[in-house]
């Protein structure tokens, strides 16, 4: 009876798995008879029925949320090409003129509700995208009932009133509600996580409350506003009847993470065969084109400097027209690759400045670029030498510039996960840049800490000089150190996505483990394990550093050598050096940085930026280098 009990849970689960499948999701707004101006949410109503037409033409199957749960609980497949349609924010336009058009085409569609808007008086105004407008541009109570009466259309919650931003730090940046902690001015203090939370759940039941009052059932959809949401507000979301739950991330979906359900932002302005286009290529990687930035130097004791020297660095960005920035997240004043305070409001470290998030965010919204948090691995100025990274008899010891936490010692990560977490509380980031610093030579880690490490998890003596004297004990423990660190960044990572979860992994390496892969026992560095680990892999293609005889021949040669690697080229980014260090930090001319940036180009590099950038001085030139970087340059299609 036992072995029928297990075969049965068996085949039903593997039932459950082969029904667990692809689909699309497309996310609109607002629609017009006539689109006059070029708003980035509005379509007009011939454009919506030639999306329709086409998706019907095409053998595109238009599915409703019933029919996700149902292939996700093993009841019934998902149809070939299956499409979910979702309309967010309750504009009148969609009672006028999508559900016609939905009607007439038997599609199915899930309509997203913020509860604010609609609750307010019918003469009233509403505050939307922090302006003010009529009620009337969201449809009434009446009209919803009419469409909830159809059995066509899956009423979801938006939230009651997150869809707006609120202050989220000292210099009185708006940002989203839903993921940002309020800043109280007055005070000069951050919502906690009790208050933060506790908003949330308030906001969230009152919604479905509000709904259900109004048209008989409780929403089982959450649609976050603006594509953002958290770890924990999924958690409440679910609690309050909401297992689903829709996001603005790109790429398809599959039916066993309906809580994490993904959605193409259709534009207002897109004809018809780019949106083909973007259906029909779903998992398409833009190329990066990427600036890596020194926040120290926008950081000013003077607010007029300090403001100035953000302007400047915001117009060149725009400029440039690049994608991404890597933002130092950390104070390094002196340079030597050690935190020794951060740009964030955190638990073990001083602030120098509550800078980063408004950076961030300013470069966001203003130039329109993806920014990652450079941060260190193990480069944080905490603790004495028992908490740090130490050097084997043999080896050359840690230099106090090079002062790195051991990641085997329990109470340097536990201030470093804490460090990250409290990143993600206080700043808005699409990704982390883990740091050169995250390395191990052949002579570390010799702290007390990573010696039991060796003995206790890797049945290896506790003993660097044993290891070492046995070839086979040695190349154990050098493959077990790369883990160790590519596991680190994992763990620093989920503590991340607690509070961001959409955020992109990338992580320097240094060049020489790409051209001399022995090199790995020198670094506990490996790129082929890099590229399946982490969303990007920014290797430090810096010939002038590694003191090459030819830059060119030495950039060609490491190009070759991600080649080799499956989506190697697509998965690394080629960071070229702006500045000769082994030089009295001459700075390399403008003309031979973008010489090598055709180089790589020329050679089939996808992803390419540099270091250092001078913002200030104008190094690189960026009239001269946006020839060579901009997105402009690349043949893809937007």
């Amino acid at each position: 009876m036992r072995c029928l009990m297990i075969m049965t849970f068996c085949l039903v689960l593997m039932s459950r798995l082969a029904l667990a499948e692809e689909f699309l999701a497309l996310c609109y707004h607002d629609i017009a008879d006539q689109v006059t101006t070029a708003t980035q949410e509005v379509i007009s109503s011939a454009q919506l029925v030639q999306h329709f037409d086409w998706l019907r033409a095409n053998g595109y199957r238009v599915v409703s949320i019933d029919d996700l749960l149902a292939a996700q609980s093993g009841l019934r497949p998902l149809p070939d090409k299956a499409v979910l349609l979702t309309f967010d924010d309750g504009y009148a336009s969609f009672y006028s003129r999508a559900f016609p058009l939905l009607k007439a085409f038997g599609f199915p569609a899930v309509l997203a509700l913020e509860g604010s808007w609609l609750d307010a008086p019918p003469d009233a105004e509403v505050v939307y995208d922090n302006h003010q407008v009529a009620r009337s541009r969201f449809m009434s109570w009446q009209q919803l009932r009419e469409i909830q009466d159809s059995g066509l259309v899956e009423m979801a919650s938006h939230s009651y009133d997150l869809h707006h931003g609120i202050v989220a730090n000292p210099q009185g940046n708006l940002e989203p509600a839903l993921t940002s902690r309020r800043f109280d001015t007055q005070a000069g203090l951050y919502e906690d996580d009790t208050a933060f939370l506790a908003r949330i759940r308030d906001d969230l039941a009152r919604n479905s409350r509000l709904i259900e009052e109004h048209l008989g059932v409780r929403p089982r959809v959450m649609v976050w506003p603006f594509g953002r949401f958290n770890q924990p507000a999924v958690a409440i979301a679910a609690e309050l009847g909401m297992p689903l739950a829709l996001t603005l991330e790109s790429g398809p979906s599959r039916t066993e993470n309906l809580d994490r359900i993904r959605r193409y932002l259709v534009p207002g302005d897109q004809k018809l065969e780019d949106l083909v286009w973007e259906i029909q290529h779903p998992n398409q990687r833009l190329p990066g084109r990427m600036v890596h930035i020194d926040l120290d130097y926008v950081y000013d004791r003077d607010p007029a400097q300090q403001k100035r020297n953000l302007d400047r660095l915001l117009d060149r960005i725009k400029d440039l027209q690049i994608n991404t920035v890597f933002l130092q997240a950390f104070a390094d004043p002196d340079g030597n690759g050690t935190a020794d305070a951060l740009y964030f409001p955190n638990r073990r470290l001083p602030v120098r400045a509550d800078l980063f998030n408004r950076v961030a965010w300013q470069l966001k919204t203003r130039a329109g670029v993806k920014v990652y948090a450079w941060m260190p691995m193990l480069g944080f100025d905490l603790g004495g030498p028992a908490m740090t990274v130490q050097t084997a008899p043999g080896g050359t010891p840690v230099a106090p510039a090079d002062r790195r936490l051991s990641p085997f010692q329990p109470d340097a990560r536990a201030a470093i996960l804490e460090i990250y977490e409290d990143l993600a509380r206080h700043a808005e980031f699409e990704g982390v840049l883990f740091h050169d610093d995250g390395y191990l030579t052949d002579f570390e880690d010799a702290n007390p800490a990573a010696l039991a490490w060796y003995r206790d998890h890797w049945q290896l003596p506790a003993d660097i000089p044993a290891i070492r004297n046995d070839p086979a004990l040695l190349q154990r423990w050098s493959r077990a150190k790369t883990e160790a660190l590519l596991d680190w960044t994992d763990q620093l990572t989920e503590r991340i996505r607690v509070w961001r979860p959409l955020v992109k992994t990338a992580r320097n390496l240094y060049a020489e483990v790409v051209l001399n892969p022995t090199s790995e026992g020198w670094y506990a560095q490996n790129l082929e394990l890099s590229l399946a680990r982490y969303d990007l892999t920014a290797i430090m293609a810096m010939p002038y550093l590694e003191e090459a005889e030819s830059p060119d021949v030495w950039l060609s040669e490491l190009v070759n050598q991600v080649k080799r690697y499956p989506k190697g080229m697509e998965k690394t980014l080629f960071e070229l050096q702006a500045v000769d260090w082994n030089e009295r930090n001459q700075p390399i001319p403008t003309a031979v940085l973008t010489s090598q940036l055709r180089l790589l180009q020329s050679l089939g590099a996808v992803n390419l930026g540099y270091y250092p950038d001078d913002f200030i001085g104008d190094h690189p030139q960026a009239q001269e280098l946006h020839r060579a970087i901009s997105l402009q340059t690349y043949p893809y299609r937007p």
